[in-house]
């Protein structure tokens, strides 16, 4: 892999809401990490942004930490998660009002949000009924997959 990649890939993952990213390609593999904490999410493990040459093996596999929810959060309520990595929306549109706030009483099936992952916007149905008592994403923030969204009481 040319260094300019390289360099690349490090700028994306910097900008990126991501806290761990894994590369393995044909001679090296490259090993991305930071600690963070975003909303109620704890990041554990940290690895230094250089990359660094293992076996000449050939594997395209990409790894990223799950995030988990903080013991205040576990409290509070039940949590709705995401299905998927990708770009978090409160709204169906940037004009549209959201789909919940904090306040509103979902059931089971309704859709809370629209995480956009590869150009697919996919709605986010909630899997409990409840009333939501905090919203944990920030409109447009990229979320991780099993990442908590909203916590319902």
């Amino acid at each position: 892999m040319e260094i300019e990649t390289i360099k690349e890939l490090i700028k994306a993952f910097s900008e990126a809401e991501l806290t761990k990213l894994s590369l393995k390609c044909e001679d090296f593999e490259l090993k991305l990490g930071k600690e963070q904490t975003i909303y109620q999410t704890v990041m554990t493990e940290t690895a230094p942004l250089v990359p660094s040459v293992q076996s000449p093996a050939y594997n395209n596999d990409i790894v990223m930490s799950e995030p988990e929810m903080t013991p205040a959060a576990e409290a509070s309520g039940k949590a709705i998660t995401s299905p998927m990595v990708g770009t978090f929306y409160a709204a169906s549109s940037p004009k549209a009002k959201p789909f919940v706030e904090v306040g509103s009483k979902v059931k089971k099936g309704d859709v809370v949000c629209v995480i956009e992952a590869m150009k697919l916007m996919n709605e986010v149905e909630a899997e409990i009924e409840g009333e939501v008592v905090e919203i944990l994403a920030a409109n447009e923030s990229m979320v991780e997959f099993g990442q908590p969204l909203f916590i319902l009481k």
